[in-house]
């Protein structure tokens, strides 16, 4: 059975920030502390993109209004013997959904390993 690499998206809402610099070392922390108390340390966690819709460039996917965020995280992990691509995505989803409950998941990449 083969292996993949799984990213997921999630939305996570951060309360009493400053600012969208403040706002994602909060998210990757607060993110961080609850998959390795579990012992999901292998879980990668990075903020997601977006278009700026007025000049076209790459930012963070943060929005910030009335000191709350909403900060876009993909988080990323190798499945192993997975029966597909969906079985791979379920196993993911399970896996980190059981720490992050309550939280929005959705599949952005599935990418097969190579043997």
């Amino acid at each position: 059975m083969p292996n993949y690499h799984v990213t997921l998206q999630a939305a996570y809402i951060v309360r009493n920030i400053d600012d969208v610099e403040d706002a994602i070392s909060v998210t990757i922390s607060q993110i961080g502390k609850m998959l390795n108390k579990e012992g999901l340390n292998y879980v990668d966690i990075d903020i997601g993109l977006t278009i700026c819709p007025k000049c076209g460039e790459l930012i963070d996917c943060v929005l910030v209004v009335a000191r709350t965020a909403l900060v876009g995280v993909l988080l990323s992990m190798k499945v192993f013997n997975a029966e597909s691509p969906e079985h791979a995505v379920r196993i993911a989803k399970a896996t980190v959904g059981k720490v992050l409950k309550n939280i929005p998941l959705e599949a952005v990449d599935v990418v097969e390993l190579e043997k």
